[in-house]
Parts: structure tokens; C-alpha cells; sequence
């Protein structure tokens, strides 16, 4: 399992999102207060930012825990961004594949990260990778489950019928797996810098708006004060700094 954040709104230090608040995702890195399924992710860890009017992120990933990386507490302290996404990982299974199979996984200006596994992993999805383009393959990023996931969902973004529709990419995505892979755990956070798309399925996801237009989707509440909101089993989110919006898995489906 892993832990995952993604923000939009007002410019502010990286920091202020991922290490100061008090259940912080450098915390839950050892002290996840929601987490089902283990309890340490220390297998690498990684953010992307947006900066100014360049639409491609920038991002900076290692293979070690977060709290070991005293250059990544400098750069938080003084890098500001109004969009990122960030993650702590717990690796479904070990690999020498280091910070390459760290999230966010990027192209152009997409920004991905995946909490949970897949069931049978790698066998389970086999079919599913057969249909990839073998340049699909070739340019996997990490031996891992959710770099295959990432595969899948990044082959639907290039296709036109969901070139507007991130949030269908995802969802299809979910559904084809859980179909491959029944017992599956597929929270997928998915931004371009000014939406972000997320599921829950197999695990917990909140989202919390305001003050102002800003929200922040997270797999778990980084402080205790109000205004949380827990995401439904098995729902699709849309949001943007002004507006979330939520549909059941099915429904889109349908």
C-alpha cells in the first residue's frame, strides 16, 4: 500500500502540504492512521510540481524513506507551487527497480500514483498487458504493478475517445483490472496541474475544499481539523479548486 496527496490552489511551500501538518504524509510514512493494509511506507517516496505557466511538471523521487532525505526538507522549505502531487510507497513487492518505481509517474502533463495492489500481480494482468502496444511495454518505467497500472491508464489518455474525459480513463482503467484481478486495491490520484482525477476502491480516500477556491485529495486527513470528507467506497472524484464532484464507479461504467 502507499499513501498519496494531491493539492490545487494558492501558490505555498511544498512543506506546508507534505511535512508541517501534524499527520503530515512524512508521518504517515510510519504513522498512517488510516491505512488497512501495512503500516510502514518506506520504499521511496516522490512529489511533482507545477511552476508558473509551464504545464509540465517538474518532480523529485528517491528509492529511501522520506525522513532520510534531509535535501528534500530544504527544497520544501523554499519551493512553492499552487498544484503537486505527492506519495510515500509501500512496495508490493521488492524490486531493484529504486526511484523509478517511485510515484508520481509522469507524461507531458499528467502527474499518477496508485495506492494499493494487484491481486496475482504479474500473472493476473497478463491479458491486459498483451493489449498494450509492445512500445507500451518497452517503455515501462518499473518492474511493479502500479507502473503497468500507470501503462493502462496512460494508453487511454493518448487515445482521442478520452483525450477530455481523465476521469473516464480512470475509472475504465479500475474496472478492467478489478475484473482481471478481483481482490485488487486501485486508489488511482491523477492530476494535469488544474483537475484532479482519484478512485476509491480497496482503501480509504477523503477530500477536503476551501477557505478559498483550493482543494486537497488525500488517502488520509493530514491534520484534525474540519472540513474532511471521506470519499465512497468505489466512486470516481473530479475536482478542481472549486468544485468536487463524486459518481459510483458504476454509474460510469453505465
Amino acid at each position: 500500500m502507499c499513501r498519496h496527496l494531491a493539492y490545487l490552489g494558492p501558490s505555498v511551500p511544498i512543506g506546508e502540504l507534505l511535512l508541517t501538518p501534524p499527520h503530515s504524509l512524512f508521518r504517515q510514512s510510519w504513522a498512517p492512521r488510516h491505512q488497512q493494509h501495512g503500516t510502514v511506507n518506506a520504499d521511496g517516496f516522490g512529489v511533482g510540481w507545477y511552476a508558473g505557466e509551464d504545464p509540465v511538471p517538474a518532480r523529485y523521487r528517491r528509492f529511501g524513506p522520506i525522513w532520510a532525505d534531509q535535501s528534500f526538507a530544504d527544497l520544501a522549505r523554499v519551493v512553492r507551487t499552487g498544484a503537486l502531487l505527492g506519495a510515500v510507497r509501500d512496495a508490493t513487492l521488492r524490486s531493484a527497480d529504486g526511484e523509478a518505481a517511485a510515484a508520481p509517474f509522469a507524461e507531458g502533463p499528467w502527474l499518477f500514483s496508485h495506492s494499493g495492489a494487484v491481486d496475482g500481480w504479474p500473472g493476473s494482468l497478463a491479458p491486459l498487458a498483451a493489449d498494450l502496444p509492445p512500445t507500451a511495454l518497452l517503455d515501462l518505467v518499473a518492474r511493479s504493478d502500479s507502473a503497468l497500472l500507470w501503462a493502462l491508464v496512460l494508453h487511454r489518455l493518448r487515445h482521442g475517445d478520452y483525450r477530455d474525459r481523465a476521469g473516464a480513463a480512470l475509472a475504465d482503467t479500475v474496472l478492467d483490472v478489478a475484473r482481471a484481478a478481483p481482490a485488487s486495491r486501485l486508489n488511482f490520484l491523477l492530476t494535469n496541474g488544474s483537475a484532479i482525477m482519484a478512485t476509491s476502491w480497496g482503501d480509504a480516500l477523503w477530500y477536503r475544499t476551501g477557505p478559498g477556491p483550493r482543494v486537497v485529495v488525500a488517502s488520509e486527513p493530514y491534520d484534525d481539523e474540519p472540513g474532511w470528507h471521506p470519499v465512497p467506497e468505489r466512486t470516481l472524484l473530479v475536482a478542481d479548486p472549486r468544485d468536487v464532484r463524486l459518481t459510483p464507479l458504476k454509474e460510469v461504467a453505465a
